[in-house]
């Protein structure tokens, strides 16, 4: 057997790997979803999407903003309204997620031919 070489150089980081860890986190994907259309509220957030907490939707927003995928804008109202939008680059994600959309009614169509059967 061969020993495995020591190198000092990391290999690049792929940039599929590099999405994969903005959009891959459980709900991350689905709140692209929701903001594809228009910028949304927290609480409209939450009724879209159903299960999830307001803890682990507040943490998928927050890391979003942090990289650079969502934008979260202070409403001078009274009280205070908070909206979350898509930014220019998250935008450019939604072709993404439809196609995974996509994928997923054609999955859900052939388990019910499977079951009709």
């Amino acid at each position: 057997m061969v020993p495995r070489r020591k190198t000092r150089v990391l290999p690049p980081v792929c940039p599929l790997t590099t999405c994969m860890r903005v959009i891959g986190g459980a709900w991350t994907p689905h709140v692209v979803w929701y903001l594809r259309d228009a910028p949304r509220r927290f609480s409209e957030l939450k009724t879209d999407l159903i299960g999830v907490s307001a803890k682990t939707l507040s943490a998928r927003l927050r890391k979003l903003e942090g990289d650079g995928v969502v934008i979260r804008e202070v409403k001078p109202t009274s009280p205070p309204t908070v909206e979350y939008q898509l930014t220019p680059l998250g935008a450019r994600l939604i072709p993404a997620v439809e196609a995974i959309v996509d994928v997923g009614n054609e999955l859900k169509r052939l388990r019910r031919g499977k079951t009709a059967s």
